[in-house]
């Protein structure tokens, strides 16, 4: 029985790898660069791509469960559903699909839209699978952590109504568990979906208080410049790529990314543990830097 995670290299599927071998499951990564794949050696490498039938169709062989993750790419929509149609002629029945939070109300954003018509094609297909939904990941602000220790500004346009910001260990490890308990399962499992969510909801201002606590110094929140977001973000993106993160913006300022009742608590039991907090991600990065 074997379990095959996608996007294995990337900032979850590798937590999931890890999660799934220290429980001793049989793992099959799927990667496009197996050079890159520093997995250990009880990983099986298979080589391919979202895109390319024939890999897909090899690596599938043999799988019993299927850990789906699609990168934000243009034709991810397109990746997840000529994924989830080659697991179903190979006879998988045993699915967790990484979505997103709230992919049924920011409607207009490419990337949370796409991944709403994967639900849809999940549910109305009858697949069996568990679709995690988390929130913002708190590893995206290793990409500005300059900015805020260089210019002492936060400078994400997360607005006023909150983020249940996450982290993706987490993300990783509450995946394995529902990957194994799906493939443990005597029967394929019913649908379910699960918001995975981190154990606060913050908005700019509460981000930018805790980089001032635990720097020392004062680092400010200056609001939503939505125009200035995206110009920045295409000197290190696509313009399709940046406009699309500046869609994201604007809905976490007008709609936030607050969890339902009981999310937060669900998902500390189903870990056994505390959920990783922003503070713990801030105070890790700062010590890191003080120490090279």
């Amino acid at each position: 029985m074997t379990i095959l995670v996608t996007g294995a290299t990337g900032n979850v599927g590798r937590h999931v790898v890890e999660q799934l071998v220290k429980r001793g499951a049989d793992v099959r990564a799927l990667v496009r660069d197996p050079s890159k794949a520093d997995f250990p050696a009880s990983v099986t490498v298979a080589k391919g791509d979202l895109l390319d039938v024939d890999s897909l169709r090899a690596a599938f062989s043999g799988v019993s469960t299927l850990f789906l993750l699609n990168a934000v790419t243009a034709d991810e929509y397109t990746q997840a559903l000529i994924a989830l149609n080659v697991a179903r002629e190979s006879g998988i029945e045993r699915i967790v699909y990484l979505s997103v939070i709230h992919s049924d109300i920011y409607v207009n954003v490419p990337h949370f839209a796409g991944k709403h018509g994967v639900e849809r094609m999940i549910e109305d297909m009858g697949l069996h699978a568990t679709i995690l939904r988390p929130a913002y990941f708190i590893n995206n602000d290793l990409s500005i952590k300059d900015v805020v220790t260089g210019y002492g500004i936060y400078p994400m346009p997360i607005g006023s109504k909150g983020l249940a910001m996450v982290d993706t260990r987490d993300v990783g490890e509450i995946a394995a568990i529902e990957l194994l308990r799906r493939e443990q399962a005597a029967e394929p499992l019913p649908l379910n979906r699960i918001n995975v969510v981190g154990p606060d909801t913050l908005t700019g201002t509460d981000v930018a208080a805790i980089w001032t606590d635990v720097l020392g110094r004062p680092i400010a929140y200056p609001g939503e410049d939505m125009a200035g977001f995206e110009q920045n973000l295409r000197q290190y993106m696509p313009s399709w790529m940046a406009f699309d993160m500046r869609l994201m913006g604007e809905r976490f300022v007008t709609e936030g990314m607050v969890p339902e009742a009981g999310d937060v608590e669900r998902l500390v039991a189903l870990l056994g543990r505390p959920l990783h907090s922003y503070r713990g991600f801030v105070e890790e990065v700062v010590a890191a830097e003080r120490t090279d």
